[in-house]
């Protein structure tokens, strides 16, 4: 079970939201690459970064804070990014720049072709992002609510090609209330892609339950309020994470 420590960029600071308002952010770190250099030092082994201002403006905001992190630890550990990617030039330059995999969700939902084309053009490295509430599937922030079921899009998209899924609860994300464990083992247990959950993570217990899920095909957790307010502590939680892993 992979833990993810997540890096949320607004106005080049790592930020936390709750639940994706953007009126709602609490400044964790003015430097978001030594935020990185941090958690790559308490042994992590990939970070997810999420560009708050490009999803809300649909095109990239935070270019030289993301620069900033990939020249800090992108030859170390793969780094993956989010947020406001909606065209393959775009794609390119950041894979050029050194990002391992770029994660595409409002885009995937309102033009599965720009997926498509994203999966065939750079293979292994397109991961969905697929934002729920009760099932359904959100886009632009999570400012809109759309009609389109989870598992039938994730299964459309699988077979585009995708190199796995991630999955968050907007209900619980930045809540510490707990992942919604039914929810995510549904949808690992219906697809042949990894699965990473996101959103509620809070204490041991919840990498424990995840842990006993990960043989339906849930690869791994990304973290970000319990990290940053301190009820979770990386080194702590992968080393738990490993030993129920073996």
């Amino acid at each position: 079970m992979l833990l993810i420590p997540a890096i949320d960029l607004k106005d080049g600071h790592c930020v936390r939201l709750k639940q994706g308002d953007m009126d709602e952010a609490t400044i964790f770190s003015v430097d978001p690459a030594r935020m990185a250099r941090r958690w790559v030092e308490a042994g992590a082994r990939r970070l997810h970064l999420v560009d708050l201002n490009g999803a809300f403006a649909g095109q990239p905001r935070n270019g030289a804070a993301i620069k900033a992190i990939i020249e800090e630890v992108g030859t170390q550990i793969p780094v993956q990014l989010g947020g406001g990617i909606r065209d393959l030039d775009t794609i390119e330059r950041y894979l050029d720049e050194g990002l391992s995999y770029v994660i595409i969700g409002t885009a995937a939902v309102k033009s599965p072709g720009f997926l498509h084309d994203a999966c065939s053009a750079f293979p292994g490295q397109i991961i969905v992002g697929l934002d729920a509430r009760d099932g359904k599937v959100a886009t632009d922030g999570w400012s809109k609510l759309t009609g389109h079921d989870v598992l039938d899009l994730a299964r459309k998209f699988q077979g585009y090609g995708i190199e796995g899924v991630i999955y968050t609860d907007i209900g619980r994300d930045g809540m510490l209330s707990g992942v919604n464990i039914e929810a995510t083992q549904r949808l690992a247990s219906e697809l042949l892609v990894p699965v990473f959950a996101s959103g509620g993570v809070s204490s041991l217990a919840d990498i424990e339950q995840l842990c006993a899920i990960s043989p339906d095909g849930v690869a791994g957790v990304i973290l970000g309020r319990s990290l940053y307010e301190g009820t979770l502590d990386f080194a702590t939680a992968q080393a738990l994470a490993d030993e129920l892993s073996d």
